[in-house]
């Protein structure tokens, strides 16, 4: 088979060549410069590579024609799937629609989506009214219509604030504004072939998403997954037309005990999600999506740990630039709940951007117990334990950690 796939996801975090068999098929990676250096030089492949300032779709198909006869395009990255549907239309491929991708992409489109699902959702707007007040009056969310890591979002106590806000932007189309649910964030993640989930399996975050991007820390811990939770899954994916590959889910869980939908990706979630699930189920996601994706026989599978696993980020974006002077807990590296412990290393600069990868944090920490709620205890303890401020000024043009 001739394979293009559009590479963005850092290599390690995928691993293509535990789903693909690179010597059996004819694979290209087209990507950034940046990207195309991070996979294997003894892999077997081709590798097109894109000018740094490229649009994506343009530069794609400006490099790669129907006569090329490349038979699937595989994309994996929240900002690739949209622009792949038009990467294979270019190509002469069946895939997606962008009206049927935008429905993962789209925060407005999703929630517009599951209107008579009976699935409970933040209320929205698209847009405000030109004058008068919003459905709503208390604490309100304004934030984009796309993007990941909670960048550019904004909690604001009352809801005139937040039209304030809005009306202030600079794109206000480009955002939306919802009202906040009250409660804990937890994110459930599988994987689907022909319209059911093969894997699934939920988490409960260690402080907010959109804490991590004003600088709290960010974690999640696995927790026993309930009917509910798998039902919510279920009928999320059916009203939006998910049939296949990863879902990474996110929804509020309220103090009565209700699950309110948030947002849904279509790819395999962040951070430390993969690992976490590879060593609670024995499945690495990524692998096995490649495999779905492509018609491909799945990859074997590990063998469970028997344990619940969670993970522990710490930003640094938000800090002045320099290097991480970090204050562990005494012990911690020994700690029985401790899977893996990353610090980064005092040569390397403090990132500059928003980033979940633990090879770029300040502080990481994989870790797992046996049962779900001392892990929890364990990550919230660390949250609050460890500290990180910046040391020694290096110079701009250093940049950020690879």
């Amino acid at each position: 088979m001739k394979i293009l796939v559009i590479h963005q996801v850092p290599y390690r975090k995928i691993s293509y060549h535990l789903g693909i068999d690179h010597d059996r098929h004819d694979v290209t990676y087209v990507g950034r410069p940046v990207s195309l250096r991070q996979i294997p030089g003894d892999l077997r492949c081709s590798r097109i590579p894109l000018a740094e300032h490229d649009d994506l779709v343009a530069g794609v198909t400006a490099r790669v024609q129907p006569s090329d006869g490349y038979e699937k395009v595989l994309s994996l990255s929240e900002f690739g799937i949209l622009e792949a549907v038009h990467i294979r239309r270019h190509l002469g491929l069946p895939g997606p629609s962008p009206a049927r991708v935008e429905l993962v992409r789209d925060k407005v489109r999703m929630k517009e989506a599951l209107a008579g699902s009976g699935i409970r959702h933040p209320r929205f707007v698209e847009a405000p009214p030109a004058c008068g007040p919003l459905p709503w009056s208390g604490k309100t969310v304004l934030k984009p219509r796309s993007g990941a890591s909670s960048e550019g979002v904004m909690v604001l106590e009352t809801a005139r604030e937040a039209l304030s806000a809005y009306r202030k932007l600079p794109d206000p189309g480009s955002y939306q504004l919802e009202e906040h649910i009250e409660g804990d964030i937890l994110h459930i993640d599988g994987l689907m072939q022909d319209g059911r989930f093969l894997e699934l399996a939920a988490s409960r975050y260690v402080n907010k998403p959109v804490e991590f991007a004003g600088g709290l820390p960010l974690g999640s811990h696995q927790i026993p997954l309930t009917q509910a939770q798998r039902d919510l899954a279920r009928e999320v994916s059916f009203a939006l037309g998910v049939e296949e590959g990863c879902v990474h889910l996110e929804a509020f869980h309220t103090a009565d005990d209700e699950l309110v939908f948030l947002e849904v990706a279509n790819r395999v979630g962040g951070a430390g999600v993969v690992t976490a699930h590879e060593r609670y189920s024995g499945v690495h996601l990524p692998s096995h999506e490649i495999a779905v994706r492509l018609g491909l026989e799945r990859p074997p599978s590990a063998e469970p740990s028997g344990r619940y696993h969670g993970w522990l980020a710490f930003p640094g974006h938000h800090l002045p630039a320099g290097t991480a002077e970090v204050t562990l807990p005494e012990g911690l590296a020994d700690h029985p709940c401790v899977d893996r412990l990353y610090v980064l290393p005092p040569d390397r600069p403090l990132p500059g951007h928003i980033t979940y990868q633990e090879w770029e944090c300040p502080v990481f920490i994989e870790a797992s117990h046996t049962d779900a709620e001392e892990l929890g205890r364990f990550l919230r303890a660390c949250a609050n334990g460890i500290t990180v401020v910046s040391g020694t000024r290096v110079p701009a043009e250093l940049g950020s950690a690879a």
